[in-house]
């Protein structure tokens, strides 16, 4: 039975766009994030301004939320070693909040497509792990409590220190492109990439993730596409977009990684 509001029923805007409501004239919109619909848990469009005090319509003379606290205090991870195996960080290393609404989320499934996000939310260049985890639990918070959302919309997010992080359950279909979650695996690289410029290390962990994602569900070049390659948006940004294009072709870092027969991952 459809919910009364679904992943499906929201459009999708980038932050330069204007959303026409009802005839009624152009509003512009200031944008937290980018993460689409689809999916049986209540969920919002891609890239819809969040409500509270994580999105761009909070109330300025509002007393600002609490940072959440870590997980857990933990000696931080080495940063990744190129050329050394893929290091998948636990949900359990940035959150103890587990899915938020398990009776309004649909099994993935498998995989057989791979979508690449940015959050599009300010620029973020830390390679501060303590950072990385703020800013997860953020976007978490505005999925399941500005968009009552069943949990963070992405199944991973790599941060500019090239760090892998665990963030949606992969048995669990994702919310993060209008109406194409099914079988669709939704990585998401921190920052703004309209403003910014993905960093070496996030651009080896991005090739190297998901070329092993590539092989382990057998999904071809051909589907793995940016988020504005399966409906209109600007994510993942101008910059993230043109290294992605470049490194799915002959002799890019993509396509270089699915070559490489030493590919593995290990979750920690």
């Amino acid at each position: 039975m459809t919910k009364l509001v679904s992943e499906n029923n929201f459009s999708s805007v980038s932050r330069r766009h204007v959303l026409v409501v009802g005839g009624l004239g152009a509003v512009s919109l200031v944008l937290a994030g980018c993460a689409s619909p689809g999916g049986a848990d209540r969920t919002g469009g891609d890239e819809d301004p969040i409500p509270g005090p994580w999105g761009a319509r909070a109330d300025r003379n509002a007393r600002p939320a609490p940072t959440p606290p870590p997980a857990r205090a933990e000696t931080p991870q080495p940063l990744p070693r190129a050329g050394g195996p893929i290091i998948v960080l636990p949900r359990t290393r940035w959150t103890r909040a587990g899915v938020a609404r398990p009776s309004e989320i649909n099994p993935m499934r498998g995989v057989r497509r791979i979508t690449i996000h940015h959050d599009g939310m300010d620029s973020f260049t830390t390679t501060d792990e303590s950072a990385s985890r703020r800013r997860l639990e953020q976007i978490r918070r505005s999925h399941v409590e500005g968009r009552k959302w069943a949990d963070i919309g992405y199944h991973y997010i790599i941060d500019p220190a090239g760090r892998i992080w665990e963030g949606r359950g992969v048995q669990y279909q994702g919310a993060h492109v209008k109406d194409n979650n099914e079988n669709n695996l939704g990585i998401m690289c921190m920052g703004n990439y309209d403003n910014q410029s993905p960093t070496n290390a996030m651009r080896s962990a991005l090739d190297r993730f998901v070329a092993s994602q590539m092989r382990q569900y057998r999904v071809p070049m051909n589907e793995v596409r940016t988020h504005q390659e399966r409906m209109a948006t600007a994510c993942p940004g101008r910059n993230l977009q043109a290294y992605i294009r470049a490194s799915r072709s002959s002799g890019g870092g993509m396509t270089l990684a699915l070559n490489d027969e030493a590919l593995s991952v290990q979750f920690v």
